[in-house]
């Protein structure tokens, strides 16, 4: 959706349960000496300045990954931990005092999903990002263009990802977020996947969704389900209450098609620390199941 634009969000809850799983992801693929391709259909601007006016509007990353940053006791969970070296990593590339460290950097920038998988990228794997909205996608290409194994283009990644698959070296991620903010996304996503797994039934198939007051996303697990016979991992967090009309974010969820089996011994040991940090009522949730052929 063209009107969509996702510095408005950037950081939320939403991005932090994202990322974290995006990273634990691409650290697996990374441990066969062999190359991959990710390809991030909808990749938004690659980063964000927290201190922007799309940023401040509403403050979303307040109760997402601020509540996280200066977390440095031995408590943190290690996947945690490394997806908040990753975010730091990112502010410290931004900053403009080069005696500060890292670790003592305030938070003013937040990666977006090409930047965190940029950082992590081998010479040898590729990456492939599709960002329709001009604006965006004029960030992103700013952010990320010429960067080694880096491809981006301004089109609709539903359609772009047919001629991504299956990947020269057989071995490929495939990270699916749009906005949801049309309907017709969640039948977008059903039909975009089982597409790609004709074409690569053995990738690894990412996707976000929110957990909002609408029958689509609360159908979207069940219908993924379907489409993943070879197995899948569900994680989701409810960690904020509705508005006074019902409406809002509640909390999001990933579902993984073909995940690494190392993913939900990982995330077992975080989402539950991951809730209590983020939760905003006393009443905050999560979801980790797995099916395992």
């Amino acid at each position: 959706m063209l009107a969509y634009r996702h510095a408005f969000h950037a950081g939320n809850h939403a991005d932090v349960l994202k990322h974290l799983v995006l990273v634990q992801v691409l650290r697996h693929m990374a441990l066969k000496d062999k190359p991959y391709r990710l390809v991030d259909t909808h990749a938004g601007g690659g980063g964000y300045a927290l201190d922007s006016v799309q940023a401040q509007k509403k403050g979303e990353y307040l109760q997402g990954i601020a509540r996280i940053w200066d977390a440095a006791d031995t408590s943190v969970p290690e996947p945690v931990a490394d997806y908040l070296d990753l975010v730091r990593a990112f502010n410290a590339r931004l900053n403009t005092d080069p005696d500060t460290s890292p670790a003592s950097l305030p938070l003013r920038h937040y990666p977006g999903s090409p930047a965190i998988a940029q950082a992590l990228l081998r010479p040898m794997d590729q990456l492939r990002l599709f960002e329709l909205h001009p604006t965006e996608h004029a960030i992103l290409a700013d952010h990320l263009g010429g960067a080694r194994g880096v491809q981006i283009a301004q089109a609709d990644g539903f359609e772009s990802l047919k001629g991504q698959l299956p990947p020269p070296s057989r071995r490929g991620v495939v990270l699916m977020d749009p906005s949801y903010e049309l309907v017709s996304d969640y039948g977008k996503v059903i039909d975009s996947l089982r597409d790609a797994l004709r074409r690569f039934a053995e990738g690894v198939y990412v996707v976000w969704y929110p957990q909002v007051s609408r029958v689509e996303a609360s159908q979207l697990p069940r219908r993924l389900q379907a489409l993943a016979p070879k197995g899948w991992l569900h994680a989701r967090i409810s960690v904020q209450q509705p508005d006074a009309q019902g409406f809002g974010l509640i909390g999001s969820g990933m579902f993984i098609i073909n995940p690494p089996y190392t993913l939900h011994a990982a995330l077992a040991g975080c989402l539950p620390w991951l809730v209590d940090r983020l939760a905003q009522h006393p009443h905050a949730s999560y979801l980790l199941d797995q099916h395992v052929v």
